[in-house]
């Protein structure tokens, strides 16, 4: 058959590690033999990325905006382990965090679901979606470690000089730690635009939480923002494909999402929407099903994998050894970004090949062909476990006739 024919190029960020390794076999696999792949391509390994001063980072992202799509393999985030190991320069930041403040984007997670793996919440019949700020709280905190005697401030100084103080506490029966996080209205505000454009190209309920009879000042500004930006911009949309938007405090989130059937997207401040995150996967059953996609407020989107680099294959693989990776997630980044290419460029066919590439790669699960990490959650009859090889093979076979 002839190949899907692009218009405008794909951002490409390649990762590290067993997603790398993945990250080659899907191209060739599933993706080269359909479509004429048109792709910016960027190097996020940590080699490479050492070896530019991390400046290949800030191209791709700069890339993203230009291009409006972009598909990024899982990547290392160093710490001094991986400083020492590979002979880095310095401890880079983490790619993801640096792709996030420039896009000014909202990360949004989604279970992929499959017959035979059953959440373990069993109320849970649709997906829940994560909408999770992406900057600041604890991710840009300053922090030390105070002596007793010592008295800690906050102190805010204007434009003119003025200074504004409020105590923290004052340490004088003890040593302890205090810790200093901001947010800005801008980007809680491209955060709200972020969840509600979603939701209306999704046409899900948006439910928002914190907690502002705690935080009075700093929650309770963000839910401020996202009230008048629904509100003023956001209320008649709704309103017309019937769907909502409502806040309420995390701990009565937490409440009514276990009690819930699913469906909707749940909009969470940085830390919570990490943690939260994972919670959800997990009781999905695996950050292996699990799509991630940052959207900015103004319509870039870039996918990814929700996992790591999954380091402990990797050295099996260096080794020669056959590894039972999972590349469902990696698959789900590139049909979400060959979709949303499609959508944007007027191509058809390209949409369909991104629908038929989720449907093989869920139905070789639902046939019982899947790796080590989903056997175990499968009560699936006559199961197999295979390993990568076999099975990116047994999705190509399924790919193929769907393409037909």
């Amino acid at each position: 058959m002839a190949k899907i024919i692009m218009k405008t190029p794909l951002v490409e960020m390649d990762g590290d590690e067993m997603t790398r390794v993945i990250w080659k076999m899907i191209k060739e696999q599933l993706i080269e033999p359909y479509v004429d792949l048109k792709t910016e391509y960027y190097d996020l390994g940590l080699v490479h990325r050492n070896e530019t001063d991390d400046k290949v980072t800030v191209d791709s992202a700069e890339a993203t905006k230009k291009y409006g799509v972009a598909v990024k393999c899982a990547t290392i985030t160093p710490n001094a382990q991986r400083v020492e190991e590979y002979n880095l320069k310095e401890m880079w930041k983490s790619p993801n965090g640096t792709i996030r403040a420039i896009l000014d984007g909202t990360v949004f997670r989604k279970p992929i679901t499959v017959k035979g793996i059953t959440p373990f919440i069993p109320s849970w019949t649709q997906p829940i979606t994560i909408a999770r700020h992406a900057y600041g709280d604890i991710y840009k905190n300053t922090e030390m470690k105070v002596p007793k005697g010592s008295k800690a401030e906050i102190v805010v100084t204007d434009s003119d000089g003025k200074e504004t103080r409020a105590l923290i506490h004052d340490f004088s029966s003890s040593d302890g730690i205090v810790q200093g996080v901001h947010n800005l209205d801008s980007s809680i505000a491209s955060f709200a635009r972020s969840c509600f454009n979603y939701a209306l190209e999704t046409k899900q309920v948006v439910w928002f939480a914190a907690k502002d009879t705690i935080s009075k000042t700093y929650d309770h500004r963000f839910k401020d923002i996202f009230s008048e930006i629904f509100e003023n911009e956001y209320k008649e949309k709704f309103d017309a494909l019937g769907i909502e938007y409502f806040y309420t405090l995390i701990d009565d989130a937490v409440a009514r999402v276990i009690k819930s059937s699913g469906g909707f997207i749940w909009a969470c401040k940085n830390y919570d929407g990490d943690v939260m995150s994972d919670m959800l996967a997990t009781a999905y059953g695996s950050l292996g099903l699990m799509t991630s996609v940052l959207v900015s407020p103004d319509g870039k989107y870039e996918y990814e994998a929700a996992h790591g680099t999954v380091t402990r294959h990797y050295y099996k693989w260096l080794k020669g050894e056959k590894t039972s990776t999972n590349p469902i997630a990696t698959i789900f980044a590139w049909s979400g970004a060959f979709r949303k290419r499609g959508e944007l460029d007027g191509i058809p066919e390209l949409m369909h090949y991104a629908d038929c590439l989720e449907k093989a790669s869920i139905q070789t699960m639902e046939d019982g062909i899947m790796t080590g990490d989903m056997a175990v959650l499968s009560n699936l009859p006559n199961k197999q476990k295979v390993n990568s090889e076999e099975f990116l093979a047994a999705i190509a076979e399924r790919l193929d006739k769907l393409m037909g």
